[in-house]
């Protein structure tokens, strides 16, 4: 029993004169850095977003008119190759009298979004649309495929400013050289207000029988692709 005792005790002890080991070897001299690169992608995707709109004291007969109006477009739409249809939301609500009290009449909008990458024909075609429909808004983006492939462009750029920027604090903290413990590499982008586009809103109204197609000011945005890492100086 005595030998056991003695046993734990050295065990114990041992582990105690370990901790100094353990702290000597600790990490110093640690920095934190980023690097970022970007490139502007002009936007080559343009969504347009319409809405039919009207209101009906009858809701079911409301809802038929408004599904009429939506059907039309959608058969006109689904002629246009390369055209992406959707359907957005739907919803009616109740028109009060002037006390708040009683129920006069019913309201119900639906929309219709359209995404394309060909903007002479979307701009085209809603034009046509909207001899029924209202605009609701139109909007561009970089497509996902070219987004990816701009950042797959960026990612070698963004490590070796990365190594740069390692090299630079090494340099200022009078080390010989440093180890790098951890990078992240991450993509973000920049969407700037929705470009102005002139005369498309009045461009598209002006005539039912010619659709005029608008000029289209789709603008760009900036890619980014972010190094974030942590480097171990070696310091003589």
């Amino acid at each position: 029993m005595h030998s056991l005792t003695r046993l734990a005790a050295a065990l114990a002890l041992g582990a105690v004169t370990s901790l100094p080991a353990l702290a000597e070897e600790a990490r110093y001299n640690q920095v934190a850095l980023r690097a970022e690169v970007s490139q502007e992608v002009a936007h080559d995707l343009m969504h347009v977003t319409l809405y039919s709109e009207s209101q009906n004291s009858d809701p079911a007969l409301l809802a038929a008119e408004i599904t009429r109006t939506l059907n039309g477009a959608l058969e006109r739409a689904r002629k246009e190759e390369g055209v992406t249809l959707s359907l957005g939301g739907r919803n009616s609500y109740p028109i009060y009298d002037d006390k708040g009290q009683q129920i006069t009449g019913w309201r119900e909008r639906a929309e219709l979004r359209l995404e394309s990458a060909d903007f002479a024909k979307l701009s085209k075609l809603t034009a046509e649309l909207l001899k029924d429909l209202k605009m609701a808004g139109m909007d561009f983006a970089v497509s996902p495929p070219t987004r990816k492939k701009t950042e797959d462009a960026l990612l070698k750029d963004a490590v070796t400013a990365f190594k740069a920027r390692a090299q630079l604090a090494t340099e200022a903290l009078g080390g010989s050289g440093y180890k790098l413990v951890s990078l992240n590499l991450s993509s973000a982008g920049f969407q700037p207000p929705t470009p102005m586009f002139r005369g498309a809103m009045k461009g598209m109204a002006m005539m039912e029988d010619a659709a005029p197609s608008p000029e289209i000011e789709a603008g760009s945005s900036q890619v980014l692709v972010n190094a974030d890492g942590v480097i171990e100086v070696q310091v003589p």
